[in-house]
């Protein structure tokens, strides 16, 4: 799951700072999700999810889909 926040943050090209400006979620535990050592509640998930416009599932690795199903 970690990767995947990574690679989403990545193809936006920005920071973990910019993601916690634009989030409210900080700095050390975008971090800590990055690098696996914590797993995101999950308000953070669908707070990432929006953000990031793919579906829940999509960051947690559970689908190589993006698409969010509505």
């Amino acid at each position: 799951m970690g990767n995947r926040i990574k690679e989403l943050r990545n193809k936006l090209n920005i920071s973990q700072i910019k993601l916690q400006m634009d989030t409210g979620i900080e700095q050390a535990l975008i971090s800590k999700y990055e690098r696996g050592k914590r797993v995101p509640p999950t308000e953070t998930l669908v707070l990432l999810a929006d953000y990031f416009e793919v579906s829940v599932d999509y960051i947690l690795c559970r689908t190589d889909n993006p698409k969010v199903n509505k």
